[in-house]
């Protein structure tokens, strides 16, 4: 990851809705070519946050810098340089996969042959290839989410916001949406990204932001995922890692006498480890009990 100046700045932002405080105080930060990803349970502000940052709702309070300009007073002034992949498919039913493309890059000025260019070589990189000319309408879940990103990208964005990419498809789908978030990332994309899987977070991110009731209660890297990645565990701890629910330790944020806590960001790899020693110590006992007998 080649890590630049700050592409993102949220500083102080307030959002209420009516009585509802949705942001309060929200302060987040993210650099140049990086994947940070916004983890919290429903409710916590995450939608809320990308659409503040990208220009669609006008916060209350606070500051907003993205890719260097100040979009406080003018909240759309960056969009041509953002994508926005939302939590919903906001793509038309009616039109075709290459169709949807095409008319979501004639909408950033591309010239005709470009964007059919660009559509084409963006449907046969997710796969989409064969269901160009199929209706949107008629696409399963795992393509919906893969033409939605696809359309989010074909401007070529240096800054790329995902609301919960993966969330309601099967998990070959999802699988294949996060190598591609992957390769995107490998290209220079600054990502942010919004989830409540806390596996997908330590597998894709740089760097993680705990929301909780509209703030930012904690920033930090992931040392699983830097230092002990998936795929250089002992066999045993990988199935393990696979085995355990997908949600695992999602829930890190719990409230205590009015205060949010957080557990370790290595908890699950903790778990991991203190599950397989005690496997360990477990058959070395019965060994030697075996062995006196």
């Amino acid at each position: 990851m080649t890590v630049g100046p700050a592409a993102i700045l949220a500083q102080g932002i307030v959002k209420r809705f009516g009585k509802i405080v949705a942001l309060n105080g929200l302060n987040l930060e993210v650099q140049g070519g990086e994947l940070f990803g916004l983890l919290g349970p429903n409710g916590a502000g995450k939608t809320t946050t990308i659409n503040i940052l990208s220009g669609l709702v006008r916060p209350d309070q606070g500051k907003i810098v993205v890719a260097g300009i100040d979009c406080t007073r003018r909240p759309r002034s960056a969009q041509h340089l953002i994508g926005i992949v939302p939590d919903e498919n906001n793509l038309y039913p009616e039109l075709t996969g290459l169709a949807n493309l095409c008319f979501c890059a004639a909408l950033y000025g591309i010239p005709k042959q470009e964007r059919i260019e660009r559509a084409e070589r963006l449907l046969a990189d997710f796969g989409l290839k064969e269901a160009a000319h199929r209706r949107f309408g008629e696409y399963s879940k795992g393509m919906k989410r893969k033409l939605t990103i696809a359309a989010g990208i074909i401007h070529q964005p240096p800054i790329l916001f995902l609301d919960e990419p993966t969330t309601g498809i099967d998990v070959q789908s999802a699988r294949h949406i996060r190598q591609l978030i992957a390769e995107l990332h490998r290209a220079g994309i600054t990502i942010l990204l919004t989830t409540h899987y806390i596996e997908e977070a330590q597998r894709l991110c740089d760097r993680i932001g705990f929301i909780v009731a509209g703030r930012i209660v904690r920033t930090d890297t992931f040392l699983c995922g830097l230092f002990f990645p998936v795929q250089r565990l002992p066999l045993w701890l990988r199935f393990l890692s696979f085995a355990l629910p997908p949600t695992y330790g999602a829930d890190m944020l719990h409230q205590a006498t009015g205060q949010t806590r957080l557990l370790p960001l290595s908890f699950d790899l903790s778990i991991l480890i203190l599950f397989g020693l005690g496997l360990f110590l477990l058959s070395l006992h019965t060994i030697n009990r075996r062995w006196i007998i």
